[in-house]
């Protein structure tokens, strides 16, 4: 079964990630996947806005630090050539999958929406953030907790920007929670609905959009993302991917190779947390 599904309704996309068991866990193929399907969805004139959701109870748990992927590629390389190049491998890695991505996907020139439902946590909001909008159910949850991990955020820090400085530096001094009305109060969320509402509601939405001129639409989106870059966004991105792996760096150099197996160990209490 694929691990992202893609399928077309009159002038939308929808693409959902399809890792349920794994509480749609992000490894390396699910990001080529999810890209390839956002490629897919550009290249077809017939779509007008792209939907992003996901199977099961919670939209993403984050990157997938469960052992057996931490011995699989591309992770297992990653580390293996330390002593002669550092942790280059990684950087140069998570700087096209995981900041690359986000950054491609957020400029992407179509209308996209994320559909949000149960715990969407560290790299899964890297999925959320680089949409246009974001529909989350009442159930829906958001958190950064990767301070427990050596690192100040994940790799595309949208923190700040989507949450305000002072609730940003909360959340990751924390590592806490905040539900999808105290997103949307903050700005992060365009609207909450019922949880079995929310499939319907955000595809309502994309249909009120996919009405308009595709023209206008890309040229909307790229004057907000535009302004969003000329205050500083962009660089401001750029520069945090950094201070992120120092973060890392900082990690291996206190912890070296205990580092990756202390991700392993934490996978089953997030996994967890996630599911209370």
């Amino acid at each position: 079964m694929s691990i992202v599904l893609y399928e077309t309704r009159e002038r939308v996309a929808i693409i959902t990630l399809n890792r349920p068991d794994q509480r749609n866990a992000q490894n390396a193929p699910l990001l080529e996947e999810l890209d390839k399907a956002f490629d897919r969805a550009m290249s077809d004139d017939d779509v007008r806005v792209v939907v992003l959701n996901a199977a099961g109870k919670h939209f993403s748990a984050g990157h997938d630090i469960s052992p057996e992927v931490l011995t699989y590629e591309p992770w297992k390389s990653m580390f293996s050539d330390v002593e002669e190049n550092g942790l280059l491998r990684m950087y140069n890695w998570e700087k096209k999958h995981f900041l690359g991505y986000a950054r491609k996907w957020r400029d992407l020139p179509k209308p996209t929406i994320a559909s949000v439902q149960g715990a969407c946590v560290a790299a899964g909001l890297m999925l959320v953030w680089p949409m246009d909008l974001i529909v989350a159910a009442d159930n829906a949850r958001f958190s950064d907790p990767v301070v427990r991990m050596g690192t100040g955020g994940v790799e595309y820090h949208g923190h700040t920007w989507e949450f305000g400085a002072r609730k940003a530096k909360e959340l990751l001094f924390t590592a806490g929670f905040i539900d999808a009305h105290e997103a949307q109060r903050l700005g992060m969320v365009n609207r909450v609905v019922p949880l079995e509402e929310l499939e319907s509601a955000t595809l309502k939405l994309a249909a009120e959009i996919a009405q308009m001129h595709p023209h206008p639409l890309q040229m909307a989106k790229r004057a907000v993302n535009q302004t969003l870059d000329v205050i500083g966004q962009y660089a401001a991105i750029q520069s945090v991917f950094d201070i992120h792996s120092l973060g890392h760096a900082n990690a291996w150099a206190t912890c070296g190779q205990a580092t990756i197996a202390g991700l392993a160990e934490m996978a089953p209490a997030n996994k967890a947390k996630q599911e209370r």
